[in-house]
């Protein structure tokens, strides 16, 4: 079940460490079939909030979300109180939560973020896009004090640290400059990336990534965390040699992918 996967999920990000406190969160665009399975659980609590923007695409849609304030760790052992389910009302203005975020709880804080990257992912993948994750890995995040905020530099970086990267993401990955996060500017500027790449790092916090479901999206950004573990590795001890665009080239004939051209020569 789809609550089951969600909860898993935040549990298995807490355990890599990419959740200290109250860091990081997770949504996910339920389907008809998934609304319907817990339909004895939805109803009216009375509890409608405006948002400060308009999100029209969504009106109608159900989401699954971790709320504000909330702990990752906490979350299988009292999902109610640290996750919820919500709907965007028919204005596509606000929300109304219909089960969880109990005690007073809200969403989380990124949630105009989140919105406008599923709006985004939505557009890009035709619907298939459903999970939006938002996570602290160090060293992804420690890579952020090493490169300039550049899609190119942060791509290839990651692409020449592990073999199977250019195959995950051949897009290459996004980056958003330091802004105050939970703001509706940070939450346009990450859209406007993650139309075109699945992953959109956030420099000196971590990493927004996306995916049709929560295995694609969880291995998405581990895939990315690891390369980057390998990066600062290597450049510790002294990188002497890395994968060449040829090998790159070769790379992608063998797997039937198409990376991008603008992070090649």
């Amino acid at each position: 079940m789809f609550l089951d996967d969600f909860i898993r999920m935040c549990f298995d990000g807490f355990e890599q460490g990419w959740h200290e406190r109250n860091g990081g969160n997770l949504s996910y665009r339920m389907k008809d079939e998934d609304v319907e399975a817990v339909k004895d659980k939805l109803h009216d609590t009375g509890r409608h909030y405006d948002m400060n923007f308009s999100a029209p695409e969504l009106k109608g849609a159900y989401f699954t979300i971790t709320g504000s304030g909330k702990y990752m760790r906490n979350v299988p052992l009292a999902p109610e109180k640290n996750i919820g389910i919500i709907r965007i009302d028919d204005a596509g203005t606000g929300y109304d939560i219909l089960w969880g975020l109990e005690d007073g709880a809200k969403p989380t804080s990124e949630i105009p973020t989140h919105l406008m990257n599923h709006i985004a992912r939505m557009k890009a993948t035709d619907g298939a896009c459903r999970v939006i994750y938002h996570a602290h890995p160090a060293n992804i995040t420690a890579l952020t004090y090493t490169l300039p905020p550049e899609a190119k530099a942060y791509t290839r970086v990651l692409w020449q640290s592990e073999t199977e990267c250019a195959v995950v993401f051949p897009e290459g990955v996004g980056v958003v400059d330091w802004m105050v996060p939970g703001s509706i500017d940070i939450g346009i500027e990450t859209a406007k990336l993650i139309t075109k790449y699945r992953a959109v790092v956030w420099t000196f916090h971590g990493i927004f990534g996306s995916g049709v479901d929560f295995d694609e999206t969880f291995g998405l950004v581990h895939t990315i965390e690891k390369a980057a573990e390998i990066y600062l590795k290597a450049k510790s001890a002294g990188i002497v040699r890395t994968i060449t665009d040829d090998e790159f080239k070769a790379l992608a004939d063998a797997f039937g992918v198409t990376l991008n051209p603008e992070f090649l020569g």
